[in-house]
């Protein structure tokens, strides 16, 4: 009998220390898609855009002075019928003077020299015209960005209305022109007793979708 009740107890002794590890613990999942083809993005004119020296004298003391409008093509090419995305990140993050779009970097490390805006028009997909799409949710919607502005962060997409709904297309080669809208701040804003270059830096990258 009392083999049996040690038994007893040892059994459930193991089964109350299983249930207790069984609640210790947590599962990783771990996913993904591996897709056979890649994408490569290109920008013309080395994706430099150079406003040259500009003179203090010639910025507008009380309000924000515009940048010449510049229009480069941005190319990306896929192996295949791709569905993708472009992510923009602004590598002068914080320095940005208009609280949205991109920065141009910054004076004596607090005064912040400028912004610019990136605007998508005139996209071509595999000899067709797409639109411009948006998403502010990592690609759970997307609406027609009317306006082609590829905000910093958003996902900016080619893609039409034929489901019913705007959404991406698959798309082997799109061409579209990419427009920099940019500005200085206000003149009187920044110390200027010195040069400052403008230093706007952005990395657009593909997002497989």
């Amino acid at each position: 009998m009392k083999l049996t009740l040690n038994a007893l107890v040892t059994a459930l002794l193991i089964g109350s220390s299983a249930s207790a590890l069984a609640a210790s613990t947590v599962d990783l999942t771990v996913k993904g898609v591996i897709t056979p083809n890649a994408c490569t993005p290109s920008l013309s004119g080395s994706g430099v855009v150079d406003y040259g020296k500009i003179s203090a004298k010639d910025l507008n003391l009380t309000t924000v002075t515009q940048l010449p409008l510049t229009t480069l093509q941005l190319t990306i090419t896929c192996e295949g019928g791709t569905l993708f995305a472009i992510k923009g990140t602004d590598n002068r993050a914080g320095s940005n003077s208009a609280g949205g779009g991109y920065g141009l970097g910054l004076i004596n490390g607090t005064q912040k020299l400028g912004a610019y805006d990136v605007v998508l028009l005139n996209a071509v997909a595999d000899s067709g015209a797409v639109s411009v799409l948006e998403s502010m949710d990592n690609g759970i919607t997307w609406t027609d960005s009317g306006d082609a502005i590829l905000p910093v962060n958003a996902l900016g997409a080619f893609g039409d209305k034929s489901s019913g709904v705007w959404l991406p297309v698959s798309i082997q080669q799109v061409t579209t022109d990419l427009l920099v809208y940019g500005h200085i701040a206000r003149a009187d804003s920044l110390d200027l007793s010195d040069e400052h270059p403008i230093d706007g830096s952005a990395t657009f990258e593909v997002k497989y979708l």
